[in-house]
């Protein structure tokens, strides 16, 4: 259903191919690296226009820049674009449907692209590549009947160098697609016996695509025995869809432990635990993951509405589960027959910090504060 179409690579359509970047903020046909000014023009001083003058765009502290905004039926089909790490839990990624005033799609730039923890991890994916260093692709397809507008917030208070490239069709019938969506959710840490929430209440007809989790032990021990859960068209106080443990939904078995090595990373086209950042022994004291799964060739199908919950347990004496308090942040795509859906509250930039865990480094140079006068 998503997945590339390698047979059908030679089939002759009657769409075009259209692309937004620094170089064409529209995508128009011929717009092309026509601009004369742009953060590249003072390196572009002996060549002149055409000469990448305008490769990215700063985004200033607390602003809302326009990725793309199309005004005309169409789908996205790539998206590339890359920034600093330390940015990556900062942006706050956004997409909006047919004019909608709320978006279909809330995520923070790391998270999207599944590096959710502001350290590089190589990502080997089918809709999600993640490459060395930090760039970041997605080939999920967006389609839409009427427009577009993809969006960045920068919720920190530096500047933020980006640079990306959009790549989309217009032309084709899109009447029958469904929208795409993704949603973010953090418990941090997850409250004692209570399950963590991917997916709340969405309402309509559609199918759900994947998950990515970047999942924050804060204790000693196993910490994945707890299941997933998709309570489907009515499900009540039980799923229909219930998983037998946080590794084996993400396509793993016996807590990922490699006899001699443990943990292993591994990157598949379809799930994944492509990062496992281990405890340095001073300030980064636990350990922390990355993992994917995307229900490409098993899209969970739903008509009336979908809830998804996971639990973190871990083990304790006699053999007995232990609920764990872990710092879970979620990352949950699907699609639907409506451009919007209910979601959850816009995260801001505490809610999504990354904690470094150190005491700053005071800036010895600096002018100290003056004591309050009496």
């Amino acid at each position: 259903m998503m997945a590339a179409d390698l047979a059908g690579i030679s089939r002759l359509r009657n769409v075009s191919t259209r692309s937004i970047s620094p170089e064409n903020f529209d995508g128009s046909p011929g717009g092309g690296g026509r601009a004369t000014e742009g953060t590249g023009a003072a390196a572009a001083r002996d060549l002149g226009p055409g000469w990448k003058i305008s490769p990215s765009v700063d985004i200033a502290p607390g602003e809302t820049f326009d990725l793309a905004n199309i005004r005309e039926p169409g789908r996205i089909t790539h998206v590339w674009i890359t920034t600093h790490t330390d940015h990556w839990r900062t942006l706050l990624l956004r997409a909006f449907w047919d004019g909608a005033s709320e978006p279909a799609v809330e995520v923070p730039y790391g998270d999207f692209f599944c590096n959710g923890w502001g350290e590089f991890s190589q990502v080997s994916s089918q809709p999600i590549a993640a490459n060395p260093q930090g760039g970041f692709n997605s080939y999920w397809p967006m389609p839409f009947k009427e427009s577009a507008r993809l969006t960045l917030e920068n919720t920190s208070e530096v500047v933020a160098t980006v640079y990306f490239q959009i790549t989309y069709e217009i032309g084709g019938d899109y009447s029958d697609e469904a929208y795409f969506h993704a949603q973010w959710r953090r418990s941090n840490p997850l409250p004692d016996k209570t399950t963590h929430t991917i997916l709340d209440g969405v309402e309509g007809s559609g199918h759900y695509a994947g998950t990515y989790i970047a999942w924050g032990s804060n204790s000693s021990g196993w910490w994945g025995e707890g299941e997933i859960k998709f309570y489907l068209d009515g499900d009540d106080a039980y799923p229909t869809i219930c998983g037998t443990g946080t590794e084996d939904y993400f396509g793993g078995a016996w807590n990922f432990d490699v006899p001699g090595h443990g943990y292993q990373e591994f990157s598949t086209p379809y799930l994944g635990m492509p990062q496992v950042i281990r405890p340095d022994g001073l300030y980064a004291s636990q350990q922390r993951f990355g993992l994917y799964r995307w229900h490409l060739p098993d899209p969970i199908r739903f008509h009336q509405n979908l809830s998804i919950d996971i639990q973190a347990l871990g083990w304790r004496s006699g053999w007995r589960y232990l609920p764990l308090h872990d710092d879970i942040a979620s990352t949950a795509v699907f699609y639907l027959d409506r451009p919007t859906a209910s979601r959850p509250t816009t995260p801001g930039f505490d809610d999504m910090e990354v904690h470094i865990g150190k005491e700053p480094v005071p800036d010895l140079g600096a002018t100290p504060p003056r004591e309050p006068r009496s």
